[in-house]
Order: C-alpha cells, then structure tokens, then sequence
C-alpha cells in the first residue's frame, strides 16, 4: 500500500499550505478511495446508460420510474442484511459480496441483452439487493479509514474521485454506443464495467478485516435511540428531505438530455462536463470547507438547484436542462458532503461510542430511500411522459423542498448530547 500513498502524495503540488499530520489520509483511506475509483469507472459507463437503455427498449418513462422505485424499495432490506452480516463477520465481507453481485448483475444484463425490458423488475431486485450490500460496506469503511480531524476532506476527496473516475466512463461510453449497431454498444459497455467491478473486488483485499467482540447488531433498538437523541432523528429527517430531490436526479437528467440533444455519444460528452464541475467543487470543498457551516452550505446549494429548476418550468429545452445540470453539478456536492459529514459527527453523539455506526447507516439509507421512492411514485403518477407540464413541476417542487433541512440540521458541536 506505499505504493498507493507515494502515487496519491504526487498530488501535493494541488496543495496551497502543508497539511497537518491528523489531517493526512491513511493508507486504508487510500485503498479505499482506489476500490471506489475503479467501481465508479465501471458505473459511470454502464450505471448512467442503464436507464436509457431501459428507455431505448421500451419508450416508457413508467418503466423506468417503477425500475427505480422498486431499486430504492429494496435497497433498505439489503443494507439491513448487509449491517447483520457487517456485525456478525465483517464491513469488509459485507462490501466485497456487494461488488461481486454488481458484477454478475451487469453479466446478465450482457447475457439477456434487449430482454431486460421483459424481465426488468427482476433485474430491479437484484440491482437493489446489490447495490444495498455494496454501499452498507463502503459507507461503513468511510467511517473507519476517516477521523473528526480529516473526514469532511476525506468526503471531499472521495467525492473528487468518484467523478473523476467518471470523466472518462460517460464520454467513451456514449462513443462506442454511438459508433455500433442498434443497441450492441450498451452490450459492450456493460461488459467492461463488469471486469471494472472484478478488478474492485481483488483489490478490496488490501483493506484488512477488523477483528472485534462486538458482533451484537442493535437494529430492533434504533426506535428508542431516535426518540432520545432528536438531534440525530433530525438529521436522519434531512436524508429523507435529500432523498426526495434525489430519487428523479438519479434517473430523469440523462433521458431529458437524450430527449434534447437526440445522440448517446453527446449525453457522454455533457456528463463529462457535469462531472468536471463536480469534481472542482469537491476540490474547492476539500480545502475551503468548514464542519461550522453545515446550514450555510446547504441553504447555498439548495437555492442553486432551486434556480436551475425553476428554468425547467419556462421551458424543458436543450439551453434549460443544461443550465439546470451546470447548477446542479456545481451545487449537489456541496450538500451531500456536508450531510454525510455532519451525520457521521452525529454517530459520535449515540451510545456504544461507536458500536452504532452499522445500525447509523442503515437507518440513513431508510430515510433517503423513502424519499426517493416517494418522488419517483409521485413523478409517474402525474407526469406520464417526458412531454407532459406536470414533470418540471415536480422536479421544481423537490429541489424547493430542500430548504427544510436548513431547519433540521444544527451548528453546534455534535459531539454533545443531541437533545
């Protein structure tokens, strides 16, 4: 693993003053943030063509909105499974099982090819169990490899790989879908994110398991834990707030962009772009961002994305989706960074001194799953098609939404009592 710190420590030159010693990565950090590199490689070529491969196959938003509403349904389940399995075995076991079900999803999706349309829900399912697993894990790890002193930059640098690992993804993606025929390029694409996720998996094996006593799993008591600490029942409240503006981000963009600009290989090229201003606003955030600033974060972010959806109301054109994805690149990491980080700092705050981070990250991924499947449900219902007045509306009413957290997050030290 020097290797890894001495390749990451290549990019001192970004730095404008040394960093002290308790703010430096550690080298499972640094593991951890390759094993991300690589599977968002694989998942920016194949995750942000999926639904439109959906939408190819069938031209059906209903088709989509179900695929991902019954994803985020069970994507809570399988982060309970995964927290069990993470207590009883390890995080670890947990977030390599998680991988290799993403894998062989991806190999079978390769493998039934134009008939995951006719057995989408079944995909659907076993995208959601998959996908639960591996972020159980991940989210777990990014508790453990980060301290109080560095992990809203760990966040922050996580969050600059992560896109940028996805620059490329998107752009050779849309190339290869453009240049074969019919819908053999999605096949192609699907094939080399699953040897992404396998080379995930082997180099997973570098971060070691923790040997610990503690394999009780406190599931069935987060009840009583979110009645006496409101402060953390809040701030699994402004997950459930993300999640509404979240669950139609997470699907709609693309398919609004395809609509506009009518080629594969251009929505690769935009999602390039996006992912560029993404990836400068995490660096601005790793080196700027303060943990005191939570509300002021979030108040900023929310009246960016509030702004570029309001564009969508006057009209769902090229020049409007675009300013409202510039807006939205810019904006969404900053809130979800500052969330993440200031939710991690509330896990200090519950009993068990730290016993609870499992059960935490469950309950996180309640909250902003049913956000999510609340969103989509509502979005099919009154929008039917891309072309119907009801779908800015909605999307607008989301992102307004956000400004509720601004209330359900507080400034002050979250290593008290969260009275």
């Amino acid at each position: 693993m020097r290797n890894g710190a001495r390749f990451w420590s290549r990019f001192n030159f970004l730095k404008g003053t040394p960093l002290p010693a308790e703010s430096r990565l550690s080298k499972d950090a640094v593991t951890a943030l390759i094993i991300h590199c690589c599977f968002q490689f694989g998942a920016s070529m194949s995750g942000l063509f999926l639904n439109l491969y959906l939408w190819r196959l069938t031209q059906d938003l209903m088709v989509n909105g179900i695929y991902n509403i019954i994803v985020f349904i069970l994507t809570p389940p399988a982060f309970a499974l995964g927290g069990w399995i993470a207590k009883r075995r390890d995080r670890m076991v947990t977030y390599r099982l998680g991988i290799v079900m993403i894998a062989i999803f991806y190999l079978m999706v390769v493998i039934a090819q134009e008939q995951v349309a006719q057995y989408y829900i079944g995909f659907a399912i076993f995208n959601g169990v998959a996908a639960g697993l591996y972020w159980t894990g991940y989210l777990v790890i990014q508790y453990d490899v980060s301290t109080e002193a560095n992990r809203i930059r760990f966040l922050a640098i996580n969050m600059i790989v992560f896109n940028a690992s996805g620059l490329a993804g998107p752009a050779l993606a849309g190339f290869i879908i453009q240049r074969s025929e019919g819908l053999q390029g999605y096949v192609f694409i699907f094939s080399m994110a699953f040897i992404m996720f396998l080379i995930a998996a082997i180099v997973s094996f570098r971060i070691p398991m923790i040997q610990s006593h503690h394999k009780a799993y406190y599931l069935k008591f987060m009840g009583i834990v979110m009645n006496r600490n409101r402060k953390w029942l809040k701030g699994l409240f402004s997950f459930f707030v993300l999640g509404l503006f979240q669950g139609i981000m997470l699907f709609l963009p693309n398919i609004m962009l395809y609509q506009t600009v009518g080629r594969e290989d251009w929505v690769g090229y935009l999602g390039v772009f996006f992912s560029s201003l993404t990836v400068a606003t995490g660096y601005v955030i790793s080196r700027k961002a303060q943990k005191e600033q939570v509300r002021k974060y979030v108040l900023l972010s929310t009246t960016g994305v509030a702004i570029g959806s309001a564009l969508l109301l006057i009209q769902v054109e090229f020049w409007s989706v675009a300013i409202f994805m510039i807006l939205f690149s810019i904006c969404n990491p900053l809130a979800v960074n500052t969330l993440t980080s200031y939710y991690y700092r509330l896990i200090g705050t519950l009993p068990l001194k730290g016993q609870l981070r499992v059960e935490s990250v469950v309950m996180r991924e309640l909250f902003l799953n049913i956000g999510r499947v609340l969103s989509i449900t509502l979005l099919i219902f009154v929008a039917k098609d891309l072309e119907s007045a009801w779908m800015p509306i909605v999307l607008f009413t989301m992102a307004v939404l956000q400004y509720v957290s601004v209330f359900l997050i507080k400034e002050d030290q979250c290593s008290e009592s969260g009275k």
